[in-house]
């Protein structure tokens, strides 16, 4: 049931009328009605997987639980690594178990061993890396005494599986989310119309600039051993606008329905792509992931109050574990350690914090030195996307080939029309002036000062509406599923 889907339209009208006319007065109640909701939203991908989220749930459930009662360290560990065992056997198994097993057997290969490795027909569970981090950090959370153990089986249950973030995130901790659901909610009309509006946006986002943005990405990438230089530049381009606003707008979405509910999720996205260099674009891509790793893995190795070889040890960690996180494939590897190679740089010449605020706040451009540094980072980024879209390692060094030619220089040539092209160009081009007027606020659209009057507004959200009819079609995956 996928959040740009007429089904799932129904699905939230329903939900939305019982949780706020019938089960209003009734906190248990409530969220007795989002668990259920959020157990059918989940069944309707495979209603097989249902009963490993119940167990994941249970399991993280019931060690939290034995943790807070245990009466020394050592059993209080126990619990922690059951926890942590299981979960991460659990994921390794369905996510990456394929992987060990080809890997080995290539390895073995080319020192004259030949195995015929046993693999697993299965299919991805949908979700699982993002309900297996929710349930991790609230056992991490319990172990470290950041949160008591939480006794009421349907508010945990609500907080791993509630269905707007339950899929592709954001990533919550049980110190942000728990409390909000154990908290009486009452409808706030503005907060309401506020997360409509984040919901437009995130649409638009997808349907919009995603969805166009993918086909011409997916037909270069396919093919790229045919196009020039210039025209594979031009797919990573469109690769990056691709993944940026089908996640981004994701999350949007994810973060626009929680207001409807009454709950604030955590950011997850805040404009990346004007980012000055790669430590503040790490601090605006997928927020809740790369902080879950700072402080679940990074801090506890040392973080940067280490000396030069931990800082360096601590960074490839970090990014490579990212990396892998996900897909089981080497390109993603390559992708992590990329992207530390380009932020080790700032971090030993202790210049990662250097940009905290969004780049010319209070200004209508940037600096010349701003707009470089911002175009310099994404290319940094774009470089990186190559590895992470190719479908192998061999393809994305022979896309890097292609780019690198005597073609570079010369004008894209695509097997589609010019009129076509010419459209998507256009609407990213739209988006980015949209984007950049309206950086230094939660999401793009929140306030929209740039448009004065009242009638503006609302001629400017009429126009996202018929925009987005227009362009949905078939109704496409988000990226971050099979993640």
């Amino acid at each position: 049931m996928l959040f740009n889907s007429f089904g799932f339209g129904i699905f939230l009208i329903v939900v939305f009328a019982l949780y706020w006319f019938v089960f209003n007065r009734k906190l248990q109640q409530q969220n007795l009605l989002l668990m259920a909701a959020s157990y059918f939203f989940y069944a309707c991908w495979d209603w097989r997987f249902l009963f490993l989220l119940i167990f994941s749930t249970l399991l993280d459930y019931f060690t939290g639980l034995k943790m807070y009662q245990a009466k020394n360290q050592k059993l209080k560990t126990f619990w922690l690594w059951l926890s942590i065992t299981i979960n991460l056997g659990f994921l390794g198994v369905f996510k990456y178990y394929n992987f060990f097993a080809s890997s080995l057997a290539a390895v073995c290969a080319d020192i004259g061993i030949h195995l015929s490795p046993f693999t697993l027909n299965v299919i991805l569970p949908v979700g699982i890396s993002f309900y297996t981090f929710h349930g991790l950090s609230y056992v991490i959370d319990v172990y470290k005494g950041r949160i008591k153990a939480e006794r009421n089986f349907i508010d945990y249950s609500l907080f791993v599986s509630f269905f707007p973030l339950l899929v592709a995130g954001p990533i919550e901790r049980s110190t942000h989310l728990l409390p909000q659901v154990k908290a009486t909610r009452k409808f706030n009309y503005q907060e309401a119309i506020n997360g409509l509006r984040q919901m437009l946006w995130g649409l638009f986002k997808k349907a919009v600039i995603a969805d166009q943005c993918a086909d011409y990405a997916n037909l270069i990438f396919a093919n790229s051993a045919h196009y020039t230089g210039s025209t594979l530049v031009l797919g990573a381009i469109f690769f990056a606008f691709q993944i940026y606003c089908d996640f981004s707008g994701y999350s949007d979405m994810a973060l626009g329905i929680a207001k409807l509910f009454g709950f604030d999720l955590l950011r997850n996205f805040a404009f990346p792509y004007f980012s000055r260099d790669m430590a503040e674009f790490w601090r605006r891509w997928h927020i809740s992931l790369s902080s879950w790793f700072r402080d679940y893995l990074y801090i506890p190795l040392g973080g940067s109050k280490t000396g030069t070889w931990l800082k360096v040890r601590n960074t490839l960690v970090i990014f490579i574990v990212s990396g892998f996180w996900h897909g089981a494939n080497w390109t993603f590897i390559i992708w992590g350690f990329l992207n530390a190679l380009f932020i080790l740089p700032s971090i030993l010449l202790k210049t990662n914090r250097n940009h905290l605020e969004i780049v010319a706040k209070g200004n209508a451009l940037p600096t010349p030195r701003e707009f470089m540094q911002m175009v310099f980072t994404f290319i940094q980024v774009l470089f990186a996307w190559i590895f992470f879209r190719a479908d192998s390692v061999t393809q994305a060094f022979k896309y890097i080939g292609g780019i690198f030619s005597k073609s570079l220089f010369s004008v894209p040539q695509l097997d589609v029309g010019k009129e076509q092209l010419l459209e998507v160009i256009l609407l990213i081009i739209t988006f980015i002036i949209v984007e950049w007027q309206g950086r230094e606020n939660q999401y793009a659209i929140e306030k929209l000062t740039w448009l004065r009057r009242r009638g503006y507004r609302l001629a400017f959200y009429y126009t996202l509406i018929i925009v987005i009819f227009l362009f949905t079609g078939k109704e496409q995956q988000f990226i971050y599923f099979q993640f």
